[in-house]
């Protein structure tokens, strides 16, 4: 889900062909990771009729030049527009995750930058999200370990080297990366701690294609540095939001915190934010979803902790529907859908990545919970 807490303040408040692309030398070695964790073989959490029915409901939301909506009518932002890219390359469907980053790469500006949301008539909000504009870094790295396919790493390159470059140029002296900058260009005066581990998470996965496409980029590795720093040892740098799941478990989905310092904090925030029905969005409020469960299940997996992930994920089953799609949250205890019979094309993305991390489907399924070795 993308890191940016519009949606969640409502809840609260409510109770080409790729032939003629050039190819990269060095594709054999696109599966190199390390902080594997160990997968226990049990039995898969979808079916492969599941798994392909889920995938049609995403591609259900995507518009002919490519771009992904949160539901039909709805709006679009880039960082779920990459994670339902991910899911479709997921689950198979290339060409579709391909049609989205085209609209990616079509759409976005100079300065490397999208806005923060787009309908299918054109842009919505023209605010800038920092961490929306990174992710298309992660999205790449995965289809690449998906694939395989070099050409399509060196087309989006350009792409994902002007959005981290432009991302890395609004550092502040501090060392923060603002959360956003407003439409006249001025940045907003803080930044946030989900925001900032996925730009870590974001940043690794751009150093990684760097090498890969045989380029330098000394600036993100130093931002990279800089930003784990602050996550690690200065928390208090942020924007506090900690009423918030995402706040919580980010910096560990991320792999910003890692081995017994991850352990730990999951363990110490998992009373405040996890139910038997699932995860919740706020601390306050008896509200889960689906893909903040399944984004925490993420999480706990990069531990290691495999048992708990899979029950997590189990509770999002009471959240799908029988074309495959799922609805973004409940109300506990009454089971009452939040927003009202709302079905999201993230949030069925959301659960095809983690089930793929759990089950091991694709040859990208360690990319959420490994780091790129470089």
């Amino acid at each position: 889900m993308q890191p940016e807490f519009a949606h969640s303040e409502a809840a609260a408040a409510a109770d080409v062909g790729r032939d003629s692309r050039p190819r990269l030398a060095a594709a054999p070695e696109h599966g190199r990771v390390r902080e594997t964790p160990t997968v226990e073989r049990t039995a898969p959490l979808l079916t492969g009729a599941e798994v392909a029915a889920t995938a049609d409901a995403i591609e259900a939301c995507q518009q002919p030049d490519g771009l992904i909506l949160w539901f039909d009518g709805g709006h679009a932002d880039p960082w779920n527009h990459v994670e339902a890219a991910m899911a479709l390359a997921a689950a198979g469907c290339h060409r579709a995750a391909e049609g989205a980053y085209e609209w990616l790469q079509a759409n976005q500006h100079d300065a490397g930058s999208w806005h923060n949301y787009y309908t299918a008539l054109g842009i919505k909000d023209f605010k800038v999200d920092t961490n929306c504009c990174a992710y298309v870094a992660v999205g790449v790295w995965h289809h690449w370990l998906a694939t395989g396919d070099g050409g399509f790493v060196e087309s989006m390159w350009p792409t994902v080297a002007r959005a981290l470059d432009f991302v890395v140029s609004l550092r502040t002296a501090s060392g923060h990366i603002p959360w956003a900058v407003h439409a006249n260009g001025t940045p907003w005066p803080y930044a946030l701690l989900t925001g900032s581990s996925s730009i870590c998470q974001s940043l690794r996965c751009g150093l990684a294609l760097a090498e890969l496409t045989g380029h330098e980029r000394p600036a993100w590795a130093r931002t990279l540095a800089r930003t784990l720093h602050q996550i690690r040892h200065r928390p208090d740098g942020f924007e506090p939001k900690d009423r918030w799941a995402m706040d919580w478990y980010y910096p560990v989905l991320c792999g910003a915190l890692t081995g017994a310092q991850a352990r730990s904090h999951l363990a110490a925030g998992a009373p405040k934010f996890v139910l038997a029905q699932g995860v919740r969005c706020v601390a306050d409020q008896a509200w889960v979803t689906a893909a903040e469960t399944c984004e925490c299940a993420i999480a706990y997996l990069r531990t290691g902790d495999a048992a708990t992930a899979r029950r997590l994920i189990e509770a999002t089953f009471a959240m799908r529907n029988d074309d495959g799609s799922y609805y973004t949250g409940w109300v506990v205890p009454k089971s009452r859908t939040f927003p009202d019979a709302e079905r999201t094309s993230y949030t069925a993305a959301a659960v095809l990545l983690a089930t793929d991390a759990l089950d091991q489907r694709s040859a990208a399924a360690g990319t959420l919970t490994t780091t790129p070795d470089r």
